[in-house]
């Protein structure tokens, strides 16, 4: 379709061959874990993105590589429509397509306004990553926001990712972007580059490293968490046999008896088996199962002016309900469905049927009971959001995830969204505690680190003492003003180089 004669214009070729560089990208993330990609593939996309005169070739670029990258990196979204393949197969590959290709669309932007707006040469590299950078952080906040697959999370085994607790991935993101373009920005002392881009990200490594070098103690109330993983897949999870023995299984590893007992007791989202209106007995039963002086965290679903809600539960001891909080982010397209009321009139009620018809709750995330130190409750999604770790003025000693990624498949969504829930610890400076139904459960320390954790599609529970917390962190003090700092300097030193018509 796309004929050309030089590299200002379009081809299928040059299509296929950023949408490659985009999937070895999606290579940085996990499962695969191969951030060194970065290094190699941002150069290059730099060294194309340097000399291209045509705005229009720009946003085919963007858009291709975000396609690829995307295309790979939430593969796992076509996994909840195999739960019932023989209803909603057909549409998975629609529905990658579909979002991949929307995601996309903000890498396009970026890359389109970078060429309109600048002319070729090393100052249009740092506006790359400026617009980049605005456009991810786009993404993360309209239309509900979607984080997921950043730049920044590739980088979670390294020291590297300490600096989020300073600037946040956004941050992290635009430092590791101007970084690797280093050697396209210095062409054509291109050596040179890559020894200070080398250079940088030792350094840059060198600071994780002493952040995250000092020793974390245990909490000084020595509380000791037992989180539980009942392994329901979720094609088995609501199936009228299965329902109990999954409850059963629960309640068989809270009684487990150890020598140190715990002092809360964690079980996923969506834990129990019947609405909270029904489930009464139930509490009093977990009570007495758990022991006198332990709590039980868990997710259940509960109604509220006959709608919905995705809750989380503290019970008490007796069986006594100490507190709820009600899922204030809900997943779109899974637990309701946007402009649901535009579709039923058109005649889609069939496709809106296939969402569920949940209400957000608008409670408070910081949960106060005796016993326990204050928590920060999250349910599933919403782990991927920094804001809500950030969003309350009164400081949580710890933060409770609860999520069910039976959803996610076993192939890359699980092990992504732990990776995202390890990045929300390190910003706050706070130990978070994960219960997944079938996988990955985990003790995590203020620095990200995974101190205990249960495998994907295994049943079973672990006991472990809380760590404290850090002092709060840069980010959990200023949230996203750090780097929006580092960026308004950045963007000051672009326009003046653009407005003398410099290529430096």
């Amino acid at each position: 379709m796309f004929k050309s004669r030089n590299m200002h214009e379009i081809t299928w070729k040059k299509c296929g061959a950023f949408f490659i560089v985009g999937l070895i990208l999606a290579l940085a993330q996990a499962p695969f874990n191969l951030s060194f990609t970065y290094a190699a593939v941002l150069p290059f996309i730099g060294l194309y993105m340097r000399d291209v005169k045509n705005a229009k070739l720009g946003f085919v670029i963007g858009w291709w590589l975000g396609f690829g990258y995307f295309a790979l990196t939430i593969v796992w979204i076509v996994e909840p429509f195999f739960v019932a393949p023989e209803v909603t197969g057909w549409m998975a590959p629609f529905a990658l397509a579909f979002m991949a290709g929307g995601l996309a669309l903000f890498w396009a932007l970026a890359f389109h306004l970078t060429v309109w707006l600048t002319i070729a040469g090393a100052t249009r590299l740092i506006f790359l990553a400026l617009c980049w950078t605005l456009f991810e952080f786009l993404r993360a906040n309209i239309l509900t926001g979607f984080p997921w697959g950043h730049l920044s999370y590739a980088l979670i085994d390294l020291p590297i990712i300490q600096l989020t607790a300073w600037i946040g991935i956004h941050g992290l993101g635009l430092i590791l972007l101007i970084v690797c373009f280093l050697p396209a920005i210095l062409i054509p002392r291109f050596r040179l580059g890559v020894l200070l881009m080398g250079t940088a990200l030792i350094i840059l490594s060198i600071f994780g490293l002493w952040r995250s070098s000092s020793l974390i103690l245990p909490n000084v109330e020595q509380i000791i968490v037992r989180v539980i993983q009942p392994n329901a897949a979720q094609h088995l999870k609501w199936r009228p046999d299965m329902v109990n023995a999954f409850y059963a299984r629960q309640l068989k590893y809270t009684g487990i008896k150890v020598e140190q007992s715990p002092d809360v007791v964690i079980w996923p989202e969506t834990a129990l088996p019947q609405l909270l209106e029904n489930s009464l007995l139930n509490f009093q039963e977990i009570a007495e199962v758990a022991g006198q002086n332990a709590s039980v965290i868990t997710g259940i679903v509960r109604k509220k002016n006959g709608k919905p809600r995705n809750s989380l539960i503290v019970i008490g001891t007796a069986g006594k309900l100490d507190a709820i909080y009600d899922k204030e982010h809900l997943v779109p397209f899974g637990e309701y469905m946007p402009l649901a009321n535009m579709m039923n009139k058109v005649g889609l009620s069939n496709v809106v049927g296939l969402a569920g018809n949940f209400r957000p709750g608008q409670g408070s995330r910081i949960i106060q009971v005796q016993n326990l130190p204050n928590f920060l409750a999250l349910i599933c999604y919403e782990a991927i959001f920094p804001q809500y770790s950030n969003s309350s003025k009164n400081r949580p000693e710890w933060i409770v995830h609860i999520t069910n990624d039976a959803w996610f498949g076993s192939f890359s969504g699980p092990y992504q969204h732990l990776v995202q829930a390890r990045v929300r610890a390190i910003e706050q400076g706070l130990p978070l505690v994960r219960s997944a139904n079938t996988g990955i459960s985990a003790m995590i320390d203020p620095y990200g680190r995974v101190l205990k954790s249960l495998e994907l599609e295994t049943a079973g529970y672990f006991d472990h003492i809380l760590p404290a917390a850090l002092p709060p962190t840069l980010y959990a003090k200023i949230g996203e003003l750090g780097w929006l700092l580092i960026y308004s300097f950045l963007m000051i030193f672009c326009i003046k180089n653009m407005f003398k018509g410099s290529k430096y």
